[in-house]
């Protein structure tokens, strides 16, 4: 009997961790959910701490890629029924740039 208490409960905590729900909240992700979500942020927080525990420079580009790509989305694009615009649609292509152009600093220019 006790047995089969654990398995149930078991089954009740993992059942959100089901393929049908992680897909369901991927789609339904937006960037403004996904920078306030707890489970993302210590995603981030331990890859970042891996990254420079092992300073790889790759996982270290991927992380600033995710997060910088992240904050430009949320901070340039306009909100739900607004149009594109030049106002907004200028910050974002050179943001992009930017982040670019770090990115191409650290590979091929910065030497250690």
């Amino acid at each position: 009997m006790e047995k089969e208490a654990l398995i149930q409960k078991a089954t009740e905590t993992l059942s959100p961790f089901e393929t049908a729900h992680i897909v369901q909240f991927l789609k339904t992700l937006t960037v403004r959910s996904a920078l306030e979500n707890p489970w993302i942020m210590g995603a981030f927080a331990i890859l970042a701490f891996y990254a420079v525990v092992v300073r790889s420079k790759f996982v270290l580009c991927v992380l600033f890629t995710a997060i910088s790509l992240l904050l430009l989305i949320r901070y340039t694009m306009p909100a739900e029924g607004d149009s594109l615009a030049l106002s907004s649609t200028l910050p974002f292509a050179f943001g992009a740039l930017a982040i670019g152009g770090f990115i191409i600093y650290l590979y091929f220019i910065k030497t250690e």
